[in-house]
């Protein structure tokens, strides 16, 4: 994994997490790592157990120069769309940095330019690039904790499992149930197929 795209710049990483989840909203963070970093056992959040992700995540913020994590509710991801509300959190999380980037690695293949600031778009960016792996760990803890905490309320969809993913058992519960206001309006939340031919 590489620790930077440009030398000598304030390299910011991004990440988005949870653009492919039915309920709960998009989170993206932002972390700016010094250039020579090495934090063991940093990868791809998804690769991550959620012990490993908690454990790096302290690990991060204490050395990273700057970081932040910021979201985009269920109706801004209604209003705007999903890739275009996955985008404008990362633009919430760079804002939210306490240090200004010079130049912006972003996981995907799409961004919409953060002020005037120059970017580079990386796909599978979050196995490649070290900021961007932490900002894949942050965004991805940080949305758990999130949806653990909404588990408590709704205890019938399994967030604490799924975390809003459209998993055949969160898909049960809502033709069980029904939806709720974390649901994102606007997205499938049952299979075409019947339900009882998911089971």
């Amino acid at each position: 994994m590489k620790s930077y795209y440009k030398k000598k710049v304030i390299e910011a990483g991004c990440d988005e997490a949870g653009r492919g989840c039915i309920a709960g909203p998009v989170f993206a963070a932002a972390v700016i790592l010094p250039a020579d970093l090495k934090i063991e056992g940093l990868n791809d959040s998804k690769l991550l157990s959620a012990k490993e992700r908690s454990r790096l995540r302290t690990e991060i913020e204490k050395k990273a120069i700057a970081w932040s994590v910021a979201k985009c509710s269920e109706d801004e991801i209604f209003k705007h769309n999903i890739l275009r509300a996955s985008l404008m959190a990362m633009h919430k999380a760079l804002r939210g940095l306490s240090v200004y980037p010079e130049f912006i690695l972003v996981d995907g293949n799409r961004f919409v330019p953060f002020d005037e600031v120059e970017h580079f778009c990386v796909i599978k960016g979050d196995s490649k690039f070290t900021s961007i792996a932490a900002a894949s760990v942050l965004c991805k803890f940080y949305r758990d904790e999130y949806m653990l905490a909404l588990h408590e309320k709704y205890p019938v969809y399994k967030w604490s499992k799924n975390k809003g993913y459209p998993t055949i058992e969160h898909r049960k519960a809502i033709t069980t149930y029904g939806s709720c206001e974390y649901h994102r309006k606007g997205f499938r939340l049952l299979s075409e197929k019947p339900v009882e031919k998911l089971f």
